[in-house]
């Protein structure tokens, strides 16, 4: 025994010896250049090129790449103007994986943002503007690609996300008086001072249940003190179809609310911006402090910054990311084709209410849906011993990082997901969008199935802040899936949803774990909502020795006392619930399967468990990064 200790010890230290002989080495800098030879002292400019270089490394066998390919990126931003592209040829190998490396959260960036610089004080009349915005309004030329002008949603100054004028000063939302399903039509009150012959563009952006809704207007009929909204298609169809979520009228909690958007005439406030699309022009008013003139201002130009993707029979292999940040993606769904979700950030195709319930597969359904996937900024499909370590995912406009489909054995840890538009992390399958989402998802091909993944020791924070029924992680079709020790913290809706379809039947998951995990601060703004949240039947999985605590009063909730800590949705099957701390027995099991277990859930939990959940001691330099309930929101405690 002790001779085959001798020996694996030496093989161990041969493989060592190895990786630091023959591992590759390419440079990339700010101050390179692409038609350099990629060594430290002759660095490239771009990933890109020096991923090119490391693919035709391995498509020639160079010997230098037995250890290892290691691509070294520097401190500094590296604007990127299209989409990292990460395909099989660019595969490492168990013996010989790619590194992509940087110097650390915050310092080597890739960005998909564009700088705004040339900004001028307005001193000439803007038509619509409000009379006390007058003198306080700055102007700068808005980006151009090729002759169109760049279409965006995001404007940050110093990393802090600007406000889109909007008519009511955030977190204040007004509520609406009616809605006609028939007509597709909306009442609403109106401001006598808005000029109505300046309103192209303008949102309705709609408070309701566990989802909100983007909608594009098309035009308003004035009434005296109120106004008829009417809406472009697709979402107008879908909006007033659809019945579950959909806008809710209730004299004893409230209508729904909402808030309208870009308009010149909502203009007024401080870090409100404006976009002027026929002058082309960016309207913003600093706020207390700013110097706009020297300030980094930047807008989004891309919606998707890295692109990971093989084919079911050609995995991309052994690619890891370490210490990367990315930053600054673009989402453009709403101002395309307006934005009616239907869960967890899935946007309804097509939803409608059956005038006969039943489906050969439900017998009590009485509606159906098919959605669609928001983009993220990065993606993963078809991929394996994939791993992002110690990086940073800041401001981004929808998902921060996507596992699609196809994906096995990947892991993300040690990472920072801050200022995200949509979900944090997203994992596996919902519904393709040719499937009912109602329909279990068991695909012929198991490959298809994301399988083995590992999402740990990361820090989520103020994420969902643009789609509010977005959540921290989300799991779909699932296998295996292990999300543990994750602090989840300021989101609007639900920690940790893992779970899809409705559906006691048989599907693709199986054997999942959620354990060890710290969520804190959740629903700011959507109730029916939990700290951990599943559907449908998952056998073998597993949520145990968690901590849920301190959830928001959410202000427009239309059923204040609908959140829980824990929450079974409907099919939820065949999962053990044990030995979660929370302040109170405040679950929801709502027309779950068989074969779950419930098993020492709440207070009563040993104060061990408490300690021990979230972020572990090798990952505590994110903490630094943790700032909760900055505005002192009132918290809901115990069983209010």
């Amino acid at each position: 025994m002790k001779s085959c200790r001798i020996l694996a010890f030496a093989l161990l230290l041969n493989v060592i010896l190895t990786c630091s002989v023959f591992a590759a080495e390419i440079w990339v800098s700010p101050k390179g250049s692409d038609k350099n030879t990629g060594t430290r002292e002759q660095s490239l400019a771009t990933v890109a090129m020096a991923l090119r270089k490391a693919r035709e490394l391995r498509r020639l066998n160079d010997v230098s790449i037995k250890g290892g390919i290691h691509i070294k990126v520097l401190a500094g931003v590296y604007q990127l103007t299209e989409p990292l592209f990460i395909r099989p040829e660019d595969s490492g190998t168990a013996e010989s994986p790619t590194f992509i490396e940087g110097e650390g959260i915050g310092k080597t960036i890739l960005s998909g943002g564009i700088t705004i610089a040339g900004w001028r004080k307005v001193t000439s009349e803007i038509p619509g503007l409000p009379a006390e915005a007058k003198g306080k309004v700055w102007e700068a030329d808005a980006p151009t690609i090729g002759d169109e002008p760049l279409q965006f949603r995001q404007l940050w100054v110093n990393n802090e996300k600007a406000i889109r004028a909007r008519d009511t000063d955030a977190p204040v939302m007004n509520r609406i008086l009616s809605w006609n399903h028939q007509t597709e039509t909306c009442i609403i009150p109106w401001s006598a001072s808005l000029d109505i012959t300046r309103i192209k563009g303008m949102e309705m952006f709609i408070h309701q249940w566990w989802a909100i809704a983007i909608l594009r207007v098309k035009a308003v009929q004035l009434m005296e003190d109120s106004a008829r909204l009417s809406f472009y298609q697709p979402e107008s169809r879908i909006q007033s179809e659809h019945p579950w979520p959909a806008p809710w009228i209730s004299k004893k909690t409230g209508n729904s609310a909402f808030y309208l958007s870009n308009a010149i005439g909502f203009l007024n406030g401080p870090g409100e911006w404006y976009h002027d699309r026929i002058a082309n022009k960016i309207y913003y008013i600093p706020r207390k402090g700013e110097d706009v003139q020297t300030a980094n201002v930047i807008v989004p130009q891309l919606e998707t910054l890295v692109k990971m993707e093989g084919t079911v029979d050609r995995l991309v292999n052994y690619v890891q990311f370490k210490n990367i940040s990315f930053e600054h993606s673009s989402w453009l769904r709403p101002s395309k084709a307006g934005l009616v979700p239907h869960q967890a950030g899935m946007y309804m195709l097509d939803a409608y209410k059956l005038k006969i319930p039943g489906t050969p597969e439900k017998k009590g359904l009485e509606n159906q849906a098919w959605v669609g996937r928001p983009n993220a900024a990065v993606e993963v499909a078809y991929a394996s011993y994939i791993a992002f370590d110690g990086c940073g995912f800041e401001h981004m406009a929808s998902t921060g990082l996507d596992f699609q489909r196809g994906t096995r054995n990947d892991v993300v840890k040690g990472s920072l997901f801050k200022d995200i538009g949509g979900t944090a992390i997203l994992d596996g399958v919902y519904s393709d969008e040719a499937q009912e989402v109602h329909l279990p998802y068991n695909p012929t091909d198991k490959r298809e199935i994301c399988t083995n993944d590992t999402i740990t020791n990361n820090l989520i924070i103020d994420a969902t802040n643009e789609d509010w029924g977005c959540v921290g992680i989300g799991a779909g079709y699932v296998k295996g899936i292990s999300i543990t020790h994750n602090e989840v913290c300021d989101v609007n809706y639900t920690g940790i949803s893992m779970g899809w379809g409705w559906t006691k039947t048989a599907n693709a998951m199986s054997d999942n774990r959620i354990t060890a995990n710290k969520i804190h601060h959740y629903a700011r703004n959507m109730y029916d909502v939990a700290g951990i949240y599943t559907l449908s039947a998952q056998p073998g999985s597993v949520i145990s020795n968690n901590t849920v605590d301190s959830i928001y009063k959410a202000p427009y909730a239309h059923d204040p006392v609908h959140w829980f800590y824990l929450y079974t949705d409907e099919g939820s099957s065949y999962i053990t619930i044990k030995n979660n701390w929370c302040p109170a027995d405040k679950f929801l099991k709502n027309a779950n399967g068989p074969g779950n277990v419930w098993e020492n859930n709440g207070p009563q939990v040993d104060d061990a468990v408490k300690l021990s959940t979230g972020i572990e001691r090798p990952y505590s330099y994110l903490f630094q990064y943790r700032k909760v309930n900055q505005d002192n929101l009132p918290i809901n405690h115990k069983t209010e």
